[in-house]
């Protein structure tokens, strides 16, 4: 029993194990963070300069600088919207700034376009004229294979000007006989389609005609009064057709001035332009 009373104690250390590189700290997120937030900072800049105008961009600096002096160009006034509220039209006899009903301006502005074939609503009447006019003329395909066969001959198109009709000569089937100005019974039946789809609308008319270039060896070259020549058949078979006389306003021969395709001396060329006038020209 005194022996082992005397023996020295048993020590057990325990050594603790720590997997990884320890802890270092967050400083890095906060670094991390504050480089994301500027460059979401530099590329909204960027966009805002890019979808903004120069206007827009003035009134984004004033509003981060309130300090700089109040000019007319930047927009001024004490409050949010210059010192008025949203409803401002609204209270005008308060103001006393002649503010209008803008609605009712609007009214009265398209009703007068729309009388006088200007303005948005007037242009925008135009335009639904012409649009109408070309789809009736393009769904006479459909009904019988004469049409589909006459509307081989014709092309419309829009231009400032307006709806442009263009009959035009084929191979094997010419409006004029040879080079004179004798109508062919192609292009008697073609005036009596468009005259029958120009009687949906009371726009005044223009005809040109057009011829494709001749050899330039010949003394006398009857491009120009052919052309007019063609013009002029057409314009009387149109009224013939039921065209009212008043509505026709030019009468055109361009010669070979304005080829329709690359070769001047093209068969293409031959061709008989209707044009139904916009009103607001």
């Amino acid at each position: 029993m005194a022996a082992q009373s005397n023996a020295a104690p048993v020590i057990i250390k325990r050594k603790k194990v720590v997997s990884g590189g320890g802890h270092h700290g967050g400083a890095w997120k906060v670094a991390y963070a504050d480089f994301v937030t500027a460059m979401m900072a530099f590329f909204l800049l960027m966009w805002l300069l890019n979808a903004t105008t120069e206007k827009q961009r003035k009134g984004i600096s004033d509003y981060f600088n309130p300090t700089i002096p109040v000019n007319r160009i930047s927009g001024g006034g004490d409050g949010a919207f210059g010192g008025d509220s949203v409803f401002a039209e609204e209270t005008m006899v308060h103001t006393g700034t002649g503010a209008v009903d803008r609605k009712a301006s609007a009214s009265s502005a398209d009703a007068a376009g729309d009388a006088a074939g200007k303005g948005a609503a007037g242009e925008g009447r135009a335009q639904s004229e012409l649009a109408d006019v070309e789809k009736a003329l393009l769904a006479r395909g459909g009904e019988s294979n004469t049409m589909e066969r006459l509307l081989r001959h014709v092309v419309t198109r829009v231009t400032d000007e307006g709806l442009v009709i263009e009959l035009y000569d084929l191979p094997d089937a010419p409006l004029f006989d040879g080079e004179t100005a004798k109508p062919t019974p192609v292009l008697l039946a073609l005036t009596d389609l468009v005259a029958d789809v120009l009687g949906l609308t009371t726009n005044e008319i223009a005809v040109s005609g057009h011829l494709r270039a001749l050899p330039v060896t010949l003394i006398d070259n009857p491009v120009w009064d052919m052309s007019a020549i063609r013009a002029q058949t057409t314009r009387r078979m149109l009224e013939e057709s039921g065209i009212d006389t008043a509505r026709m306003q030019r009468i055109s021969g361009y010669a070979d001035r304005k080829p329709a395709v690359a070769d001047p001396s093209a068969e293409r060329n031959n061709r008989i332009e209707v044009i139904l006038l916009r009103r607001d020209r």
